[in-house]
């Protein structure tokens, strides 16, 4: 397991601040998309999932495609911060990016969301897109979906993605990790209560210490390569760090990064190109693509 520790810019205090003024400005702010965002569709099937495209100019299919699992504690989503994150991340690695739309908890519990994520990432496959071509992008929730994901899709035989990115996901859906409580004090406002409310409504009476919907619990050998990205102020950093050991130890490749005093969903700050969080945050997701996917 290869752990790399990021440093604040220009400190800690201003970093923290300023990823704080971005998270408290989002229902604010603009999320306009640029004039060169493309939202047609660059294959038609989706597996029946609702989905959008997100295409910036320069980025083509024949790079590959990037599949972005979104956040949102497993009940909400913002789609136009969505799809201004796709464009994000669509220039950056010169690829079209896929959002899935998967249904949202407590309407939808498990495994509606998992599934949905597992058909969209099969369409892929069935419209011709190889698996060595497609990366995920996650966060959160959405990341968790992702790890619970691969364990479906491999116990299935469907090949996996070449690679996938998991930001601040919850692997332990048991609420067992240290941090949980030691760092929530410091944390964008998640905490144990907040996580027992969302993860129950999530799993509608499922096993919280089973897999695949607690990716931690299962058998993390034959993954793709990950890199798990956690700010070291989340309460879920040792759902990342714990994670990350299990599927080292399994001999699946894993990168972690830590970005000191950091909070929950603090790469957000990729919506920002004045943000040198958020610029940093990019430009390491984006050549840890070009050399794994």
């Amino acid at each position: 397991m290869d752990i790399t520790r990021i440093p604040a810019e220009p400190d800690p205090t201003t970093a923290a601040a300023a990823v704080m003024a971005e998270l408290a400005g989002l229902g604010s702010r603009s999320f306009a998309l640029p004039a060169d965002a493309d939202l047609s569709p660059v294959l038609p099937e989706s597996g029946g999932v609702p989905a959008v495209w997100v295409t910036a100019g320069g980025a083509s299919v024949e790079e590959g495609v990037v599949l972005y699992v979104h956040g949102g504690g497993f009940e909400h989503r913002m789609p136009e911060l969505m799809n201004l994150t796709a464009h994000r991340i669509s220039r950056a690695t010169a690829r079209p990016v896929l959002v899935v739309h998967y249904r949202l908890a407590p309407a939808h519990p498990y495994p509606a969301p998992l599934d949905d994520v597992v058909a969209v990432y099969r369409s892929l496959l069935a419209q011709g897109v190889p698996a060595a071509k497609i990366v995920v992008f996650s966060e959160s929730s959405g990341a968790t979906l992702t790890l619970s994901a691969l364990l479906a899709l491999r116990e299935s035989g469907t090949a996996l993605p070449a690679a996938v990115v998991a930001n601040s996901a919850i692997t332990d859906l048991t609420l067992s990790s240290p941090s949980i409580d030691d760092n929530a004090a410091g944390d964008s406002g998640v905490d144990r209560a907040l996580l027992t409310r969302l993860i129950g409504q999530y799993l509608g009476g499922a096993d919280p210490g089973r897999a695949p919907q607690s990716p931690i619990h299962g058998a993390l050998d034959g993954l793709p390569p990950l890199l798990l990205t956690v700010g070291s102020a989340e309460a879920l950093l040792d759902d990342t760090l714990r994670y990350a050991q299990a599927a080292s130890a399994a001999g699946t490749k894993v990168s972690v990064e830590v970005y000191e005093a950091m909070p929950h969903v603090f790469q957000v700050t990729i919506l920002s190109e004045q943000n040198p969080t958020g610029r940093r945050v990019l430009e390491r997701i984006t050549e840890w693509i070009a050399g794994s996917g």
